[in-house]
């Protein structure tokens, strides 16, 4: 069966392409929720699948920059893919998938990312998972292991101003953490900071407080009170949506807070990177309760622009045969010699799935970890070591939010 793939060209072609998975979670064609979508997502990245006239699927991607090692690239924030029930196991996604991708690679975004809500999908299209991540709640008693001295001064402010202050703090730890994203005006009014009754889930409204230190941002929280009494006694907790802070004594303050927050038996959050500040600053990180799972998969759309894009923990080289049969151009041996990768016809040391290098693009899925499971080939003896030496990174990704 064959299927004309091609942009939205409309709102209507856009809301259609988007019930493709939107019907799988309360989306109503035409809605705000739509429309308020179609802000930060342009028809002309929105690809939906068309047959006899009618749309029956839908796969969009984002335009974004996000973090790598030591650098900055552009890069497709894939979004909103899904077929309509009456048309699974057709094609229909394949198809998608394919227009998508060569789109991507015809912009010149050398990695593609994305948030699989079934995992079992994408790894045929190339994509690797590259990050954990992880929900954790604690309880309101939990202890430091060292005291916090409260330097910095909170206060709780308005939207508008948490659309001045917020951004300032984000922009400086962006460039350190790879997986974090860039984010325009309109991605932080219309998606981090906004807040509608039906996303709350029965929890209250969005709650803005910054952490300053003489008059500069430091740190910021977005959160919710979720009330609840049992036996007279405080049972609630706080749902933090996001939390950042500058490294060291600001990220202590921040969570402090956020641990003392009254009337609340717990807080939690969702999408802790495993490496976060909280396993260190706690004197009983075990009761944070923390349960991991994949966060970021990533696609490499052009390989040697991706791997020479990022920087590398050492010098050094190696030489990489790409086995990638949905992208092609990427097939072959690639040699990664002092930051820059190019084609070439030395010997490989490594033989892996495309899938698999994206999912170490990011620096934290070791190339021996693959290869322990087997899920690698080693040609030269102790390459996937040295492949680690030159990828692995000093913080593990992290991106905070679902996009």
């Amino acid at each position: 069966m064959s299927f004309e793939v091609r942009t939205c060209e409309n709102l209507d072609e856009f809301s259609q392409a988007m019930l493709g998975v939107g019907q799988y979670f309360n989306l109503e064609p035409g809605s705000e929720r739509i429309e308020r979508f179609a802000k930060t997502l342009p028809f002309e990245r929105m690809h939906a699948a068309h047959e006899d006239g009618q749309i029956v699927g839908g796969a969009g991607a984002f335009e974004f920059e996000v973090t790598v090692p030591g650098a900055s690239v552009p890069c497709a924030g894939v979004t909103v893919v899904g077929t309509y029930p009456t048309h699974r196991r057709r094609g229909v996604l394949r198809a998608m998938m394919r227009a998508q991708l060569d789109d991507v690679h015809e912009r010149g975004d050398p990695v593609a990312m994305l948030w699989a809500s079934d995992e079992l999908i994408y790894g045929r299209f190339g994509y690797g998972l590259a990050s954990w991540v992880g929900d954790a709640s604690i309880p309101r008693e939990a202890t430091f292991t060292v005291p916090v001295e409260n330097r910095r001064w909170l206060r709780l402010v308005e939207k508008r101003e948490a659309l001045e202050l917020f951004p300032q703090v984000w922009e400086q730890l962006r460039p350190q953490m790879p997986g974090m994203l860039s984010r325009t005006s309109a991605w932080w009014e219309s998606r981090i900071l906004f807040d509608s009754p039906e996303g709350r889930h029965g929890a209250g409204p969005m709650h803005f407080v910054t952490l300053e230190l003489d008059g500069r941002a430091e740190g910021y929280a977005v959160y919710r009170h979720r009330p609840k009494w049992e036996h007279g006694v405080p049972s609630g907790e706080v749902e933090v949506l996001e939390a950042m802070a500058l490294d060291g004594a600001a990220t202590a303050e921040l969570w402090r807070f956020l641990l003392d927050i009254d009337w609340s038996a717990q807080t939690s959050m969702f999408l802790l990177p495993a490496d976060h500040q909280l396993f260190h600053l706690l004197a009983n990180p075990r009761r944070m309760n923390y349960r991991i799972f994949d966060g970021l998969w990533v696609r490499l759309v052009d390989v040697g622009a991706a791997l020479s894009a990022r920087r590398y923990a050492q010098d050094g080289s190696i030489v990489v045969d790409v086995v990638d049969s949905f992208c092609p151009w990427n097939e072959g041996r690639w040699k990664l010699e002092d930051g820059i990768a190019s084609r070439t016809e030395d010997a490989a040391d490594l033989r892996l799935d495309v899938a698999l290098l994206g999912g170490s693009y990011l620096g934290a899925i070791a190339f021996s970890a693959l290869l322990r499971a087997g899920r690698l080939e080693e040609l030269t003896p102790g390459a996937a070591a040295k492949a680690d030496a030159l990828f692995l990174w000093n913080r593990a990704p992290w991106c905070p939010e679902i996009f």
